[in-house]
Formats: structure tokens, sequence, C-alpha cells
């Protein structure tokens, strides 16, 4: 019996599968509606606004500029995730499993934990923001005050952390049917309430929003030259932005029902979102600026200045549904699957959202007091930064060497095999891998590569896939 046919004998219960399992064709449901809430629930963060409505005021470009970056990098990001997620979708197969193809059985370890890693600081991170919603949600209905302070959150905010730590498990025990639920209802949502915030704004301004709109779009003193630069540096911030979800994007991509379906979820949740929640950021902040008199980017900061209960309740509501909704996009599942493929046939969905939890626990509990202070900011960037010789190595090996077909059941005999390369480890993956990630950690350390910004994962990406079609010869490796 085969490692594959083992894993397939657990059971039908989503607990009592392997996280890794591939997906049969009963579980294939994901139309493009689901693939679509996936780039929905990923843009739409607080942060995420944050980055859009203050792009044109960091990069020194008009408003039109920014806009037709935040497109490019749309269309850019979704051609790069149809790439990624292609194999997943015609093989039903997760991203560590993926991986094992051009870096072996044993190799794919690496990068998955390296893509855990960072998704579980930044879950546990998530989930302490989304309780400040939480938090105020309680405070707004209840009125109540702080009280003492332990470890930096008070006793609401205690209570708000653990019950959104709570809710994380709760949607996850239920399986991938509830984290598709809960995308599909959060995504609309949210949309919805911004656009509520934009009306507010409008009376409020006495219809000038769409005038304040216009200055925001218009930059005399640019040239050509300062708005192409600008251009190019949106296109990579964006990218770099959505990086984490086009390694592991086949972890989403394997339930779609057909590639159809992930191509036109693709489309409509890449561009299209860019282009609706992008105009209803800079809708936003122009009203802002005309209400408050200044260019706010921080739409919590907007809510505060209405001194509306009712509007600080949806809010509340709104932040939570966000930032949940991109907390199981780019954090849980992949931190779920990394840890996973450290032991395949032993730890399940279950346990590896437990394991990923108990984390979440002690990162989110100590962000206040001590983490956020510690700034461990530095250290996840630069495993951030790594994943992107990988993403190059993955695409060169199925696209170019391998011309898209792979043998799923050698992808679960991890002992032997075409992926095993007698050791497990495919070594001109690893070479190719070790000396394009010098280039990755660089940028994230030297000032001398500042210049690079958010493009250097992309660079990172290419010189991953040129070195390892180099020390291949421009074939498939040998054993």
């Amino acid at each position: 019996m085969t490692d594959i046919t083992q894993d397939a004998a657990l059971g039908a219960d989503p607990g009592a599968h392997t996280a890794l399992d591939p997906v049969t064709p009963e579980e294939k449901t994901w139309g493009w509606f689901a693939i679509f809430n996936i780039w929905a629930n990923d843009v739409q963060s607080l942060f995420g606004y944050s980055l859009v409505a203050s792009l044109f005021i960091s990069y020194g470009v008009s408003g039109w500029t920014a806009f037709a970056g935040l497109i490019a990098a749309g269309l850019f990001t979704m051609w790069m995730v149809n790439l990624s997620g292609a194999p997943g979708e015609k093989y039903g197969i997760p991203y560590p499993v993926l991986a094992r193809a051009s870096l072996g059985t044993e190799g794919a370890k690496l990068p998955a934990i390296l893509r855990a890693t960072v998704a579980v600081f930044w879950y546990g991170v998530q989930v302490y923001f989304a309780s400040t919603a939480l938090a105020l949600l309680i405070r707004s209905l209840t009125g109540a005050e702080s009280g003492t302070v332990f470890l930096g959150l008070t006793g609401i905010d205690w209570l708000s952390f653990v019950l959104v730590w709570a809710f994380h498990i709760v949607i996850f025990w239920r399986g991938m049917n509830w984290v598709e639920t809960f995308l599909n209802i959060a995504g609309p949502f949210v949309y919805l309430v911004m656009i509520g915030l934009v009306i507010v704004l409008w009376q409020k301004s006495d219809g000038e929003l769409l005038n304040a709109t216009a200055t925001i779009f218009a930059n005399p003193e640019g040239t050509f030259l300062t708005e192409f630069n600008g251009f190019v540096a949106i296109v990579g911030t964006m990218v770099a932005y959505f990086a984490a979800v086009m390694i592991n994007f086949s972890d989403f991509s394997r339930y779609a029902r057909t590639k159809s379906a992930m191509k036109t979820g693709n489309l409509a949740g890449l561009p299209f979102n860019m282009i609706l929640f992008s105009a209803l950021a800079l809708l936003t902040t122009g009203g802002a600026a005309v209400v408050y008199g200044e260019a706010i980017i921080n739409p919590t900061e907007i809510v505060e200045r209405t001194d509306s209960v009712l509007l600080s309740i949806i809010a509340a509501v709104t932040f939570f549904a966000a930032t949940v909704g991109i907390n199981l996009v780019a954090n849980f599942i992949p931190a779920v699957n990394g840890i996973a493929n450290l032991a395949p046939r032993r730890i399940s969905f279950r346990v590896g959202g437990l394991i990923t939890s108990l984390f979440a626990l002690v990162i989110g509990g100590l962000w206040t007091s001590f983490i956020s202070a510690f700034g461990i900011g530095g250290f996840v960037n630069t495993l951030g930064a790594t994943l992107a010789p990988i993403f190059g190595i993955m695409i060169v090996d199925y696209y170019w060497h391998r011309k898209q077909t792979l043998d799923r059941a050698a992808l679960y005999t991890l002992n032997s095999g075409e992926y095993h390369y007698g050791n497990g480890w495919n070594a001109p993956a690893v070479k190719a891998f070790a000396i394009a990630a010098v280039f990755s950690i660089a940028t994230v350390w030297l000032p001398a590569l500042g210049f690079l910004n958010g493009y250097a994962w992309v660079i990172g990406a290419v010189l991953g896939g040129l070195l390892y079609n180099i020390f291949t010869g421009g074939r498939v490796p040998s054993k």
C-alpha cells in the first residue's frame, strides 16, 4: 500500500484526514466566487486599506498612476497565481506536496516550514488585531471602562482575544467547507460596509467628495520619470504584498471545481478587486479630507471621527470579519499544511490547526507587551524573502522540465521513488535556493539594496528559477 492510499484510508471525516491528502473529486466544490473571495479577503485588511490609500502619497504620484499601478499589479499577480495554482487544481495537492517534485520528499520540508513559520507568526498577530475589533464592539455596546492592565491588555482586551482565538478554532475544526463559507460571507459584507462609509462621507461633505478625490488624482509637479518610477514601485509593493499567497496558492486551488473556475475567480478576484477596493479606499480618503480637513488613511480613525455608536458597532464587526478573513487565507492554511508536512501521516488538519492555535495564543497574547517592542519583524521578513527563489524553482520545474505532468502517487511515496532523489533532497534545487536566497536576504538587511523596494521578490523568484535551470542542464533532474 502506498503512502497516498494509507492517508486516504484514515477516513472521510475532515478531522481524520491528514492535512496534505489529495482532494477527492467530491471535495472539489469551490466555484469562481469562492476563489474571488479568497482575494477579496486578502485585500480587505486594515493594512491593505491603509496601504492602498497612502500609495499616491508615499510615492509622490498622481492618483491615476497609483490606480494604474494597482491594476497592473493585480494582472501580474493573477498570472503568477494561475501558474502556481494550476498543479494544485489538476492533481488536488497542496503546496508542501507540490514542492516535493522540485526539492525532494525531504527537501520540501524546508520551504514548507519556512512558509509555516512566517504564517504562524502573522496568524498570532492577526488574531490579536481581530480581537481589538471585538473589544471595540464590547466597549461600544456596554460603555465599559478599560480597567486593570496585564501584559499590555485590559480585562476586556483579554476576553476579546480569547474569544477571537476560540472563534478561529471553531471554524477550522469543522473543515474547509466552513472556511469557504466564512470567506464567502466576509468578502461581500466588507464591501457593503465600505460603500456605506463612502455614502456617509458623501452626505457629510455636501457633495464635495468627488471634487476632493479629483485633487488626489492630480499631480501638477509630476514628470514622466517620477510617475514611471512611482508606477514601478507601486507594482512591486503590491506584488510583494501578495507574494506569500502566490507561492502556496495550490493550497486553495486544489478545491476549485475546474481550472476555468480557478482562472475566472482569479480574474474577478485580482484585477476587479483591486479596482473596486482601490476606488472605495480613495473615495473614502477623499471624503475624509473634505469632512475632517486632512487625508486620513486609517479607516478606524475615520470611524472614530464620526462619533457614532452605530457606525462604531458596524465598523467593529467589519474590521473583525476583514481581519479573520485575511488570517484564514494568508496565514492559517499555509501554517497548518507546513506543520503537517513535518509528519504527514500523524498530523491531521485538526491537529495542525491546534498546534498553530497554540503558537497564536502565545504570539498574540504577548504582542502588545513584548513582541511588537522586541522587533522580530526583520527575522520574519528574512524568512519570507527566502520563499521567492522557491517560487521560481517550482515554476521552472513544473512547466519547463516536467511539461505540467506529475506522478501523484510518487509525490506521496516519501522514502523512495521519482521525487525522493536517492536521499530525499534534489541537489540542483537546493543549490539554486541557497544562492538565490542570499540575494533575497540581502534585500532585507542591506540599505544599499533598499532601492529595489517590493520588486526584489520578483527578482529573487527569477534568479531561483534561472539558477535551477542552469544546474539541472534544462532537464528533469535524475535521482
